[in-house]
């Protein structure tokens, strides 16, 4: 079974004191997907939940659209290979294989304008107080253990109005979220009511990403990109960044937030 961290030898410089210690490590491994006996690409993770972040990116590359399309899945983490087998021939644009890196970006080898076909426009409308949303920021940060011992993590969660109801954290931000998919997709859950609860920079890539979970509410505690939010209020999503203690700036679809006339919200 692969680790999540590992602790490895370092040497600490501090106020000018040496001390030799170790420090905790976030794990980087690689796994290839095959996908009827073909290779279709390659991915850094953190290497476990491996089964919902397999499904949850297929389904983000249209590759499946429910559990069910896949006629049997088998992961050998010993090797790194996970191997699916799915109901209908896979048809693929290219024939080269892909490295999908742990950072953001081109290195996921993404096309925009790929992704963008398949975003749609989420209809739920569901409504939450804001200070629901300050406190589900606030338990998600809480429960971020794996960042809190490496620094070297992203996060993500399903919330709805009671809670936190999922929650996984991986080295690629992508990844955190086909985790989140993955399980949803796999254990057959709702997306009514849903809002998806982030740790990073939502960029276009993560709102488009979202808007394929047919979720409508991020909220995420780092910065938007303008891009993310032209597509956010075209997609009908509901972009909150910045959600910090008390403070969170609403860029897109502020109707889901029941903000009475006396709240104050600092929006700048």
């Amino acid at each position: 079974m692969k680790r999540e961290t590992r602790h490895i030898p370092m040497i600490k410089y501090e106020d000018g004191k040496i001390t030799h210690t170790d420090d905790e490590i976030a794990e980087e491994y690689p796994l290839t997907i095959m996908v009827n006996d073909e290779e279709f690409a390659t991915m850094v993770c953190t290497p476990d939940h491996l089964e919902e972040l397999v499904i949850g990116f297929l389904a983000s590359e249209g590759i499946i659209r429910y559990v069910d399309d896949i006629l049997s899945m088998h992961i050998d983490k010993g090797r790194g290979y996970a191997y699916i087998t799915t109901h209908k021939q896979v048809n693929s644009t290219s024939s080269n294989k892909r490295w999908i890196g742990s950072c953001c970006g081109m290195s996921r080898a993404f096309y925009f304008q790929t992704d963008a076909k398949q975003a749609k426009t989420v209809m739920d409308d569901f409504k939450v107080k804001p200070e629901d949303c300050l406190n589900l920021m606030k338990a998600f940060q809480e429960r971020a253990s794996i960042f809190k011992k490496t620094g070297g993590v992203h996060q993500a969660a399903i919330a709805s109005r009671e809670g936190i109801e999922l929650i996984f954290h991986d080295i690629g931000r992508h990844n955190a979220l086909d985790k989140l998919n993955g399980f949803m997709i796999k254990n057959k859950i709702s997306r009514k009511e849903k809002m998806v609860i982030f740790s990073g920079r939502i960029s276009s890539e993560i709102l488009i990403k979202v808007s394929k979970m047919r979720l409508g509410f991020l909220l995420s505690k780092s910065a938007p990109t303008d891009l993310a939010i032209e597509l956010a209020d075209d997609l009908n999503i509901t972009a909150i960044g910045f959600a910090r203690g008390k403070r969170m700036n609403i860029y897109t679809h502020s109707n889901r937030l029941l903000i009475e006339e006396s709240t104050e919200l600092d929006l700048n």
